[in-house]
């Protein structure tokens, strides 16, 4: 946790200096992971923004994203929901519906992450190819504590399957 922290906050704070202000997240319903994320935001002296937080059911909320023609493709997928093949997929009607039962359709459990590359408010689309597929098993420091900062279950033993975008010139 100690290096994801000085890894975040070296990048954010290479983000300040090309003229970011504002860190925006796509948490929905989750106080202890948005407080995690302002505390974070204030360390790099950024503000946060959550756009979309409690704006409704989290199926809805899938379907308005995807009529509003925002384009994103899954980065991190929970093995425990899903195995390799679901990586780099678009987030769409068809992802909604190829979806395991009990997987929540925004992924507000953590069952996947999205990376966002266009939207009706972007000034260009983020031009990304797919680079190599990672997977990782993460199973818990014996030294951590039980209550991990973010306010995560500590027995979380699991694999996570995690896709590499690659940034076209």
């Amino acid at each position: 946790m100690e290096d994801y922290n000085t890894l975040l906050l070296h990048e954010m704070n290479t983000l300040k200096q090309q003229g970011a202000t504002t860190c925006a997240f796509g948490d929905i319903f989750l106080e202890d992971l948005k407080a995690f994320r302002e505390k974070q935001m204030q360390q790099a002296q950024l503000q946060s923004s959550f756009p979309i937080w409690k704006q409704a059911d989290t199926t809805t909320l899938a379907k308005t994203i995807i009529d509003a023609g925002i384009k994103a493709v899954l980065v991190c997928i929970n093995g425990k929901f899903f195995d390799s093949t679901f990586l780099g997929r678009e987030y769409d009607l068809d992802l909604l519906n190829d979806l395991p039962p009990g997987v929540d359709p925004c992924g507000e459990n953590g069952e996947f992450h999205t990376f966002v590359y266009d939207a009706p408010h972007f000034s260009s689309p983020i031009p990304i190819t797919l680079g190599a597929k990672v997977d990782k098993l993460y199973t818990p420091n014996s030294e951590e504590s039980d209550e991990p900062e973010c306010g995560a279950t500590p027995a979380w033993d699991t694999t996570f399957h995690f896709q590499d975008l690659l940034l076209e010139n």
